[in-house]
């Protein structure tokens, strides 16, 4: 990372030399002893990162401002007001404890080594491990200097969620915020969203945060361009992630990025949910790679395709790839896709061999009564607990083939069928199946009945 002084290089120094340290031996298999002076060094660092770990909030935020003033920058406003207000949250929680709670919180932080001062017993409020639930900093500018003043920050605390969305980050900044929050395991969530600036340099960075982070869980990179380099790069680094979700909604992953995407997927153990919405993604080729991901991880458990163009043909496709799902998707999402009727005789011959998928939505196509016919007895005898069917262009006919399969089913737990046309007859006939059906928790209908166009 760059610094702005002397000084600065001089204070943060042994933090860089330690990080980039820390990177060469996840790369190397060797060991080797440096001088006695480094090792030396190296073990006051070492104490230092562990003191840090005990600051208290009040002396986190006086460390935030003193590293602003040295990379002569104004301390973020919006963090010193979150920090702050968790300040504020410590203190309330302390104060409502006891005299016997109080002393057995102490006697239990005593057992496990940790580090007390006289400050962190305060009013003040105890920061030690230095948890905080977020850091928002959504639509915040952070320029280079910003970004590095941030250190104080990220060494002394972990949060479960980083929001950097729309922050206008620029490359070396951005670079050196990643690479930060790599050594210090600052999160398990982060939001790099809406930053159509990342060049190359930052996308180095993002791909070894993702392959080498033990705690980052979440990533979303939404509305940003993954195209050419940027697709490669997060693919590479998805082969050994440990990610379990990521959202990638507008991405502009259609055509050759989706195909580099998939083929790291393949072969990934960790994801669990992938999310896809609004990337055009379309009723050949796409759908056709979908598939393919489809036949070989077993790991996913939810897949999100909404709003894009899978169409009827698409389907095809993605059903030939769930009937190898024997142990993995349990949440398919098709809001939105185009298809119709046609599409569900392919879903029909599916859904009976489908025994781990428990929601499916497909709400916002144009299915019609004739959909719901040719579904309705593959729905008896399939594994579904949650069905979504919302704007589907369903009238009173589809409303009695679906109150047919409520008669029959013994799993489903929740239906949605808002905004369709549903009349009197089909109320009526869903009424008369929930007299019969046991397990559904709960049918969304829509308050009021549609206006009828005139």
């Amino acid at each position: 990372m760059t610094h702005c002084s002397d000084n600065e290089e001089q204070s943060d120094d042994g933090a860089e030399r330690a990080r980039n340290q820390k990177k060469r031996s996840k790369g190397e298999k060797r060991v080797s002893f440096p001088p006695d002076g480094q090792i030396v060094s190296g073990f006051a660092e070492h104490r230092d990162r562990e003191a840090e770990s005990s600051l208290t909030l009040t002396e986190v935020m006086e460390a935030y401002e003193q590293s602003c003033s040295r990379h002569q920058v104004q301390p973020r406003e919006q963090v010193l007001q979150q920090l702050q207000t968790k300040l504020k949250s410590e203190r309330d929680e302390w104060r409502k404890l006891d005299s016997t709670t109080v002393a057995k919180t102490f006697l239990s932080l005593v057992l496990k080594g940790q580090q007390l001062r006289g400050s962190a017993c305060s009013a003040q409020g105890v920061c030690v491990g230095g948890g905080v639930k977020c850091l928002d900093l959504k639509g915040e500018r952070l320029d280079q200097r910003s970004c590095e003043a941030l250190e104080a920050v990220l060494k002394s605390l972990h949060f479960d969620f980083i929001n950097l969305q729309a922050a206008q980050l620029e490359e070396n900044g951005a670079a050196s915020l990643l690479d930060m929050m790599l050594y210090y395991e600052s999160t398990t969530h982060l939001d790099i969203s809406d930053n159509s600036s990342m060049g190359t340099l930052c996308w180095r960075a993002l791909a070894h945060l993702i392959k080498q982070s033990v705690r980052l869980s979440r990533l979303d990179v939404c509305n940003v361009a993954v195209v050419d380099y940027p697709a490669q790069s997060l693919s590479k680094a998805l082969l050994t992630s440990r990610l379990t979700e990521l959202h990638l909604h507008n991405a502009q992953l259609s055509g050759v990025p989706l195909y580099t995407l998939v083929s790291a997927l393949k072969w990934n153990r960790a994801l669990q949910q992938l999310h896809l919405t609004n990337n055009l993604l379309n009723s050949y080729q796409d759908a056709l790679h979908l598939g393919d991901l489809l036949r070989y991880n077993t790991t996913l458990h939810t897949l999100e395709l909404s709003s894009n163009a899978v169409a009827d043909d698409g389907l095809e496709e993605l059903c030939d790839g769930l009937r190898w799902q024997t142990a993995g998707v349990r949440v398919l999402l098709l809001r939105n896709n185009q298809i119709t009727a046609r599409g569900m005789v392919h879903l029909a011959k599916a859904l009976p061999l489908l025994r781990v998928l428990q929601v499916l939505d497909l709400g916002e196509n144009l299915l019609g009564n004739e959909g719901m016919q040719v579904i309705r007895e593959p729905l008896m005898n399939c594994s579904l607990l949650q069905l979504g069917l919302a704007q589907a262009s369903i009238t009173c006919e589809g409303a009695v083939a679906l109150a047919e399969f409520l008669a029959e089913s013994r799993q489903i737990q929740r239906l949605d069928l808002r905004h369709n046309e549903l009349k009197v007859g089909g109320l009526m006939a869903l009424c008369l199946a929930l007299r019969i059906n046991s397990s559904l928790e709960g049918l969304d209908l829509d308050h009021h009945p549609p206006h009828r166009s005139r």
